[in-house]
């Protein structure tokens, strides 16, 4: 075989995670996910959700004048799915100079695991354009010690990708014009093509490395249609034998096959379309997104998001991106799904956290979806998370009595930790620093609470005593630990005090919102003061209710966030995690590389909505819901992060809009899903009403 030079190829990169698209089949059969950006399939998930096999898909035109085209920056695009809730994409990319249309229809395949794109070339009848397709395997989740080769499977040609034990193939429903594989930046059809403009030097392997396949389509007339399709499996023997299976059903019949299951999934959901009936599909939108996240063979186990932030500034070092599973994270994806009326899946996910859990009690910070850990950190939310969502389901008669019996030893065990180790957290719920935070407090007070009513279900009075006096105790401390008065930003607001985002352990005698705490993520690395620091952290005092909404210390502590974190959009206001965050683009534009500048995150917007609607404020709650689903991509996904500051078109920053940050990141879309129940249903759907009634 013709071996490719330039091994091994570039330092490999991933892609954009400002998706436009997610999807897969809600079927067993099929182990395949795929993302879209910039008007191309970007990274596609095999055989786990958590395992990234490729960076991107695109196409590139060329033609006998020197004329190059890459479809993913010379077009327009748009991007719609065929109804909201139901991933069927169609793309359509017309180029800036007008030579050429793309459009495309995506789906899975429900009984294979194949990606597949019905893909349409328009062009002027007499123009001599070229289509080609451009393939860069990450097998598995990196791009170094890749093999890409030619082949053929039953004398179908094909092209093939082999890396850490997985492989892909390549084949299309019409004969390929020419093939070749390469090194990325060396060898590649790309290089070729920008060269030749054709492939002239056809390489028929290149070993180990950064590799790229590209494939050219035969093109004919004004309008050419044709079927390409992606498989994979663990040999590509496997791969290519999906693929050709693929190819031989007609491509209406394996779309319908797909459109069947997410159209029978969402007819099982309660009917929450929007804060306004059916405005915009929004509702379906969110538990699409969720939906698409969850791995058929680790029942329960979704990830946080199908991107890895900022992923073209990142290469193989960084193998888990957003697709781990964050227990917290995870316990807010089954309150959505619970909201939604998803039953099966909240209850899945609550399995799945019983299997995780580590023989301590606690959780690992974030993991695989078999269990294996990936960050070594302790968060005391993500230990009462759980807790709270065994108990969420019993009371919405989603969990019979004979299943807290069985769920007892995974909250047991958790709320023995709790009491062991708290109140002080190893990291709060944004990982970055440790101490006595609002949110992790308001969690594990409440946990514990739940806890005791459980266990008292379950027989084990004891405990039961104790996990509420250590929550009475923790709750009486609260404004000890975390209340600050009379500091410069109160008297300049004219407000008592208000709740800090984290303080510090303290020496006997002194108060913790006396001390400094580190910011992280910051160039300078300074220390500040405990109490110039505030979040909407606070909020969960009246989420989980433990304040009341009116209660003077939170309406100051309001005051403080909005002065120092609030943004405002045309779409409506948005809100900073803490001031002094770091966790963002630069104010240039570039990506976050350990330092930055936090940006406005949507899911903020969500949660000041609870916080609306429980202060008797429903059309403010309205109004926030909408933002939400404003700060979205054109294609419906709620991203982590929106840009706030003057635009950047050249790094495709604009005010608003979704940055470099995960999209879509599916805690945001939970929280949506559980604004539009509580909007609803008048009343904030996860506040337990025993906390409220015991202390707010």
């Amino acid at each position: 075989m013709i071996e490719a030079p330039g091994h091994p190829g570039i330092e490999p990169r991933w892609t954009s995670s400002a998706k436009e698209g997610v999807g897969t089949a809600l079927s067993h059969t099929s182990r395949v996910w795929f993302t879209l950006s910039h008007g191309i399939l970007n990274e596609i998930y095999f055989m786990r959700v958590d395992q990234a096999c490729t960076r991107d898909f695109g196409f590139l035109v060329t033609g006998p004048d020197g004329y190059f085209s890459e479809e993913k920056r010379a077009t327009e695009r748009d991007v719609s799915t065929i109804e909201r809730g139901v991933p069927v994409y169609r793309l359509h990319n017309r180029a800036r100079d007008g030579r050429y249309e793309i459009l495309k229809e995506i789906i899975c395949d429900s009984d294979r695991d194949v990606v597949l794109q019905r893909l349409t070339f328009r062009k002027a009848a007499d123009d001599p354009l070229r289509l080609y397709g451009l393939l860069a395997p990450h097998l598995v989740n990196g791009g170094q010690d890749n093999t890409g080769w030619l082949g053929a499977y039953k004398t179908q040609p094909m092209l093939f990708a082999e890396g850490d034990g997985t492989s892909l193939a390549l084949g299309a429903s019409v004969p390929f014009r020419a093939r070749s594989v390469g090194f990325v930046g060396v060898s590649d059809g790309w290089q070729q093509l920008v060269r030749d403009g054709e492939i002239r030097d056809t390489y028929e392997i290149a070993r180990n490395g950064n590799v790229a396949l590209t494939a050219e389509l035969p093109v004919g007339g004004a309008e050419t249609t044709c079927i390409v399709a992606l498989g994979f499996g663990r040999t590509w023997s496997e791969a290519a034998l999906r693929v050709r299976g693929s190819l031989q059903e007609e491509f209406d019949t394996l779309r319908t096959r797909y459109v069947k299951g997410w159209r029978k999934w969402q007819a099982g959901l309660r009917d929450l379309e929007g804060p306004e009936p059916g405005e915009d599909g929004a509702y379906r939108m969110s538990t699409m997104v969720l939906r698409c996240h969850e791995s058929p063979t680790f029942p329960g186990g979704l990830i946080a998001s199908l991107s890895i932030p900022w992923g073209s500034e990142k290469g193989d070092n960084d193998l888990g991106g957003y697709h781990l599973v964050w227990p917290r994270d995870l316990v807010q994806t089954a309150g959505g799904f619970l909201a939604a009326g998803a039953w099966r899946e909240a209850r899945r996910v609550l399995r799945y956290l019983r299997a995780t859990q580590e023989a301590e009690g606690h959780w690992a910070q974030n993991m695989w979806l078999d269990g294996t850990p990936y960050w070594s950190g302790v968060q005391l939310d993500e230990v009462g998370l759980p807790i709270l969502l065994t108990d969420m389901l019993f009371r919405a008669g989603a969990l019979a009595p004979r299943g807290v019996e069985r769920f007892w030893p995974m909250v047991r065990g958790a709320a023995d930790f709790l009491v062991r180790t708290g109140p002080i957290t190893g990291q709060d719920r944004w990982e970055e620093n440790g101490g006595y935070t609002p949110y992790t407090l308001a969690v594990t007070i409440t946990a514990l609470l739940a806890a005791a009513e459980l266990g008292e279900r379950c027989g084990d009075g004891e405990r039961a005593a104790r996990y509420r006096e250590t929550a009475d105790r923790w709750y009486g401390s609260l404004d000890e630990w975390l209340y600050a008065r009379d500091t410069d930003l109160a008297r300049s607001l004219g407000i008592d005090g208000y709740y800090v985002r984290v303080a510090p352990p303290a020496a006997p005698g002194e108060r913790p919102t006396a001390g400094t705490v580190d910011i992280r993520n910051r160039a300078d690395g300074e220390r500040r003061p405990a109490a110039s620091i505030v979040s909407p952290d606070a909020l969960a005092l009246v989420r989980f209710g433990l304040r009341a909404p009116d209660d003077p210390r939170i309406l100051g502590t309001v005051a403080a966030i909005d002065h120092l974190l609030k943004v405002e959009f045309e779409a409506g206001p948005c809100w900073h995690r803490y001031n002094e965050d770091g966790y963002g683009e630069h104010d240039d534009g570039r990506a976050f590389d350990g330092t930055g500048i936090g940006r406005a995150w949507p899911l903020l917007s969500g949660e000041r909505a609870h916080y609306e609607l429980a202060a008797g404020r429903p059309e403010v709650a309205r109004a926030l819901a909408r933002t939400m689903e404003r700060l979205s991509s054109a294609g419906g996904l709620m991203p982590e992060q929106v840009w706030d500051h003057d635009d950047i078109p050249e790094r495709e920053l604009f005010r608003g809009k979704p940055s470099g940050s995960a999209m879509p990141l599916v805690w945001a879309h939970s929280e949506h899903i559980k604004l539009c129940r509580s909007l609803a249903d008048g009343v904030v759907f996860d506040t337990p009403p025993a906390v409220a009634a015991r202390y707010a």
